[in-house]
Parts: C-alpha cells; sequence; structure tokens
C-alpha cells in the first residue's frame, strides 16, 4: 500500500496542482495547473517524480502535513521555514518524514506560493486529464481543508539526493515582457506609452485568476463595449477602471474587455511570486505584435 498524508494545518488557500488541463479552452475550461511550473518541476524532480505530478500549492501562510507511512517531501517555491516536528529542516531539498510525523511548512518569507511536492505525487482522481484545483470552474478537487486525507502514487527508486538545488528568488521588481494587440488599437497613444514605461505595483486583490495592478490608468480612443473573445494566458485586460490585469492559470477562457497586450508565459513565473506591492514593468518585445496595426483602417464598434 502507498501513503496517505493528513492535511493537520490546510493554511489559507492551499490547493492540489500539476500541469494543467491543456486543450479545452473551446469548452470554456482553463489550463489551470500551478502559477509558478518551473518550482513545481524542480520539486518533483528532487524527487524522482515525474516534472508534472501533483503537488500542493500553498498560498502565503502555508501548510503542515502528517503522513501515516515514511515519505520524502520537498517543500520549494517561495520561501519558508520547514519544521519536522517542530525541529528545523532543510528547505529546497529533500526530507524524510516518518510516519505519524508533521512537516510544517511555514508562512512564505519572501514571494507568495510555496510548493509541496511528495515522492510519488498526490494521487487523486484526475479530471480531465488533471489533478489542478480550478478556482474559477469548480473542477478538480477543491481547496484543501484541515484534516483532509489525500493519496500519494507509488515513489520512484529513490534519486541521490543533492544538498541544494538553483531555486529562483522571488522577484523584488517584476518585468513583464509584452506582446502588443490584439486590441492595442482602442487605447490612445499616450496610454500606450505609460502602459510601457510607467511602474504599477502589485494589488493584494490578486489571486490565481489574475495579477491586478495599482498605478496609472490607460484611456481608450475606442469607448465601445467590445463582443466577447478568447482569451490566452498571460493576456493583459484592461478593465473599466484602466488598470492593467495579467490573466493567469485559472483565467476566463473569453472576455470583453480589450487586451491592450499579452506576457510571455516564460515571465509568468515571476508574476506567480510577486507580492503584492510588488513595482510591475511592462517592456515592449521589440518588432513583436499580436493584434492590428494602429495604422492600418479599424471599424469603430457600434
Amino acid at each position: 500500500m502507498t501513503a496517505k498524508i493528513t492535511l493537520v494545518r490546510a493554511g489559507a488557500l492551499t490547493t492540489i496542482q500539476d500541469a494543467g488541463r491543456t486543450g479545452h479552452a473551446h469548452l470554456g475550461v482553463p489550463r489551470s495547473g500551478a502559477l509558478d511550473a518551473p518550482a513545481m518541476r524542480l520539486a518533483n524532480r528532487l524527487l524522482g517524480n515525474a516534472g508534472d505530478a501533483a503537488v500542493l500549492e500553498t498560498t502565503l501562510t502555508g501548510c503542515a502535513l502528517r503522513p501515516d507511512r515514511p515519505v520524502t517531501v520537498v517543500v520549494g517555491g517561495a520561501p519558508c521555514a520547514v519544521t519536522l516536528d517542530a525541529r528545523p529542516v532543510a528547505w529546497g531539498a529533500p526530507v524524510r518524514v516518518p510516519a505519524g510525523a508533521v512537516l510544517d511548512a511555514g508562512p512564505a518569507v519572501h514571494g507568495v506560493r510555496s510548493y509541496v511536492a511528495v515522492a510519488g505525487g498526490i494521487a487523486v482522481e484526475t479530471v480531465l486529464g488533471s489533478r489542478s484545483t480550478d478556482l474559477l470552474s469548480g473542477l478538480g478537487p477543491a481547496p484543501l481543508r484541515d484534516g483532509e486525507v489525500l493519496p500519494v502514487g507509488e515513489a520512484a527508486p529513490c534519486p541521490p539526493m543533492p544538498p541544494a538545488a538553483p531555486w529562483p528568488a522571488p522577484p523584488c521588481e517584476l518585468t513583464l515582457p509584452v506582446r502588443l494587440g490584439p486590441r492595442a488599437d482602442w487605447f490612445t497613444p499616450e496610454a500606450l506609452h505609460t502602459f510601457t514605461t510607467a511602474t504599477y505595483r502589485v494589488s493584494a486583490h490578486s489571486n490565481r485568476i489574475g495579477l491586478r495592478t495599482e498605478g496609472p490608468c490607460l484611456a481608450r480612443e475606442l469607448s465601445g463595449e467590445l463582443p466577447s473573445e478568447g482569451m490566452v494566458l498571460g493576456a493583459v485586460q484592461v478593465p473599466p477602471d484602466g488598470r492593467p490585469v495579467v490573466f493567469l492559470h485559472d483565467h476566463p477562457t473569453t472576455g470583453g474587455y480589450p487586451v491592450i497586450a499579452v506576457v510571455a508565459e516564460a515571465a509568468l513565473a515571476g508574476a506567480a511570486q510577486a507580492a503584492p506591492g510588488t513595482p510591475v514593468r511592462f517592456t515592449l518585445r521589440q518588432g513583436l505584435s499580436c493584434g492590428p496595426d494602429r495604422t492600418r483602417n479599424h471599424k469603430r464598434p457600434v
């Protein structure tokens, strides 16, 4: 039999995440999955798991678990204090947890989301090919609660345990490279200049659906309504308050507010770890756009 783990302390928002559900946007199903995918993959590699094995994604306050059999665990992502039965153990490296012992991943010291990986992966049932919790659609397991019991998969033969791993630090300042469009021509030239030169800050209202920003408003040149259209991961949507929102993994698959730009997916791991108040800058990737050119004929909405 394989191990089971009990969530002694579930934390503010702890969910199960893997690589997500790809290929279902046409059905209205977001990708979901780990917001900091590189952290998830590194934690899994240190345990000999497949890179996309399901892990626990915590938010700010961490979590604590107790296995009924010995397991090996890695806590990575946002740095935090890790204890085993109240004694300090390594963060970012494999830790052997005896049956009945409590491993506690404490509140994030820097960043937002820590990842708790267990050798063998979290083995809850899949939904549309993924074990991920989707906060928007409700697919997958619900956010975890105190006392919840989770199955663990079969662990691979124990790999050599390195003393350290090259974990990236959460950003002190978040720089997001963007391609303009597809609705950049709905904004004034001054707004486009502001968007790519001003410094914003991460809003405390950010979540897995989107990173909200605080800063200068972006004025629109076209004031009509936009019919709902498809939204991609990394889309920078501008709602009526004029402040950009970067769509993350639980984002809606359609939307009616104009998308001024799209963030390169590789940069979104940093967005996952940007705490409220972190400065944000959008930088234009020269010569690249994903929408109509402002200089071309454009029909205004009716």
